[in-house]
């Protein structure tokens, strides 16, 4: 006698009456987001920006269109393990870049900025602030001055603008002056972007560098 096989057909209720089941728990489709793609954006602003916390990186996001809360980004810039130390890195750690740097091919397509230090003979510190054109390899201008703040650096600019132009890209380092506000105003509103190099790689901004070593051998030193 062959076996008889017999399927039997239960309906959703009936099945989780039996398993004592809820049947909102057996419905439940997840709707959990990894995010990976903003994820993947506060990662590559926290590598550039290294000294910049969440709220900043939030600000960022919101300019670029993103549609995002507060409270998403912190969670997902602590989860990364992007929350600023109390001590800066080592100078021999380094963010990676995920783009290789752009050479200039125009006039005011990409400027190159930096501080040089020095003393007086009376003791007394002074700093240069220099700025030079990476395409045709000119100086816009030099500030000195005792202190120099973003507040300075923002007048500078303004003045520049409306003698020699405004670059589309401004490459410097990661000084307080140049992650301040004021300056970070300053770039968004006039559609100038920031380009900060990583720490301990001064080859980022190569041009400006070489020029300061020119200007501290050909005029500070000398005077």
């Amino acid at each position: 006698m062959s076996e008889l096989q017999i399927n039997y057909a239960v309906s959703e209720r009936h099945g989780c009456r039996l398993l004592l089941m809820d049947r909102g728990s057996c419905r439940y489709r997840s709707i959990k987001d990894n995010h990976e793609e903003l994820r993947l954006r506060i990662k590559d602003i926290a590598a550039t920006r290294v000294r910049y916390g969440y709220p900043r990186v939030l600000i960022l996001l919101r300019r670029e269109g993103w549609k995002v809360g507060k409270k998403l980004v912190y969670r997902l810039y602590r989860e990364e393990g992007l929350s600023l130390r109390n001590k800066r890195p080592r100078r021999h750690v380094s963010a990676t870049r995920r783009q290789t740097l752009s050479s200039a091919t125009s006039r005011n397509e990409i400027w190159g900025m930096d501080f040089v230090s020095d003393a007086l003979y009376t003791g007394d510190r002074i700093r240069a602030l220099t700025i030079v054109d990476l395409f045709t390899r000119e100086c816009p201008a030099i500030q000195v001055d005792r202190s120099i703040g973003g507040e300075k650096i923002v007048r500078l600019l303004e003045g520049l603008k409306r003698t020699w132009g405004k670059p589309n890209i401004i490459r410097c380092d990661n000084g307080p002056e140049f992650i301040s506000k004021t300056l970070d105003k300053w770039a968004y509103e006039n559609q100038v972007q920031l380009a900060f190099s990583r720490p301990g790689k001064p080859i980022d901004n190569a041009f400006v560098e070489s020029f300061n070593g020119k200007f501290r051998d050909e005029c500070l030193n000398f005077h």
